[in-house]
C-alpha cells in the first residue's frame, strides 16, 4: 500500500491563513501535529504576509494551549479514566516539574513532549486563566517568531 493511500493528499498552504491556524491548534493540544514545517513553507513561499502567518500561527498554538488548560481544569477528576488524554506517568512528571519551577515552567509550553502536559497540569492546578494566557502567548509567539527569525537568516 502506498503512502498516498494512507494520509490525504492535501496541500495545507491552499488553505491560507485558516489552514496555519488550524494546523497550530491541533498541535497545541495533545494530537501528535507539527505546524512548524507548514508556517516555515508557507513563509518560503513568498505568498503571504510574515506578521499574519504569526498572527495565524500563534494565536491557534495559544487556543490549542488553552484548551489544554481547560480540560485539566474542569475534567481533572477525571485524570484517572482510562479515556483521559495524558497518561499518569506523563500527568506525574509535569505535575512535579510545575510544582517544582511553579507558573514560569509555561515559558517551556512551546517545547515538544513536555510543553502539552503542561499546560494541562496548569488547569489541574488551577493556574488563573490570565496569568496561563500571559506566559503562553509569550512562550508560543516567541517560538514562532524566533523560527521565522531563523528563516531569514539562513535563506539570506
Amino acid at each position: 500500500m502506498s503512502r498516498s493511500t494512507l494520509l490525504p493528499n492535501v496541500d495545507l498552504m491552499v488553505l491560507g491563513y485558516p489552514g496555519l491556524f488550524l494546523a497550530a491548534l491541533a498541535a497545541a493540544t495533545l494530537l501528535p501535529v507539527q505546524s512548524e514545517l507548514l508556517l516555515l513553507a508557507m513563509l518560503a513561499s513568498g505568498r503571504f504576509d510574515p506578521a499574519l502567518l504569526l498572527l495565524a500561527a500563534s494565536l491557534g498554538n495559544v487556543l490549542g494551549s488553552t484548551i489544554n488548560w481547560a480540560l485539566g481544569r474542569f475534567l481533572a477528576h477525571h485524570r484517572d479514566a482510562r479515556w483521559f488524554p495524558v497518561s499518569k506517568t506523563a500527568m506525574l512528571t509535569a505535575e512535579r516539574r510545575y510544582r517544582r519551577f511553579g507558573e514560569l515552567s509555561l515559558l517551556l509550553s512551546w517545547l515538544p513532549i513536555i510543553g502539552d502536559p503542561l499546560t494541562l497540569i496548569a488547569g489541574v492546578l488551577r493556574t488563573p486563566l490570565s496569568r496561563f494566557l500571559l506566559l503562553v502567548i509569550i512562550a508560543k509567539v516567541g517560538r514562532y517568531a524566533v523560527l521565522m527569525a531563523a528563516h531569514g537568516y539562513l535563506t539570506a
